[in-house]
């Protein structure tokens, strides 16, 4: 098992049970722009793209940028009011965080949400300075493109080999692969294991302590002065 020295996180889906509201915002914000509400299985399937690039995949057909503003603004302001109470973290991913920071691991997040909104859940949590670095959709690529994982690489100087991308969609786990990095499926967020899976994770599990764990299991197998180095 690799001496993995960097874990980067997809944020909703991954550690965030924001899936159903995410959903739900974007029917609503179909009704308010006046297009057909589209599935919540397609809704679901593009969960981490940037929003720009996740509605003209819902809707194609529109061509109209105004319109399609109008759906990415009110979409913005339907999860707000929404989100009237933040999305909680899965379980065990607090604990789990914790450990990995002890461990020595280096954390940093990779989302298809935008910057302003990711900065509000994190001051919601306490968490502004606890991520090494954290990437956004909106002032970088959008997955699958690697460059989010790029740029989280050179800020940490760690090598694609020695860092390990965690997420719940096809996006992330394509992303990962894009950059060289070995991916953790995540079967509790946007796509089941099921859809992931066809993209070969190095892990796929449906509690997020499953990933401690196997990471414990990882870190117990090697030699005592790798696991020193690690912790």
């Amino acid at each position: 098992m690799p001496d993995y020295q960097l874990l980067i996180f997809d944020w909703d889906g991954t550690l965030v049970d924001s899936i159903g509201r995410i959903v739900e915002a974007m029917h609503r914000a179909a009704d308010v722009a006046g297009v057909p509400r589209c599935s919540d299985v397609a809704v679901r399937g593009i969960i981490g793209l940037e929003l720009g690039v996740a509605i003209r995949t819902l809707y194609p057909e529109l061509d109209e940028a105004l319109r399609i503003e109008t759906i990415r603004r009110a979409y913005s302001e339907q999860y707000l009011a929404l989100e009237t109470e933040p999305s909680p973290l899965f379980e065990g991913v607090r604990e789990s965080l914790e450990v990995f920071r002890e461990r020595g691991y280096r954390l940093a997040v990779a989302t298809g949400k935008g910057r302003k909104g990711l900065h509000r859940v994190l001051a919601d949590k306490g968490w502004l300075d606890y991520f090494d670095i954290t990437r956004c959709a909106d002032e970088t690529a959008s997955k699958p493109d690697p460059l989010m994982l790029h740029e989280i690489l050179a800020h940490c100087r760690v090598q694609p080999e020695r860092a390990l991308m965690v997420g719940d969609s096809t996006f992330d786990l394509l992303m990962a692969r894009n950059a060289g990095m070995d991916a953790v499926a995540v079967g509790f967020g946007a796509q089941p294991l099921s859809v992931l899976r066809e993209c070969s994770p190095r892990l796929a599990i449906n509690e997020f302590n499953e990933l401690r764990a196997w990471l414990e299991v990882g870190r117990a197998q090697r030699p005592a002065e790798v696991s020193e180095h690690v912790g």
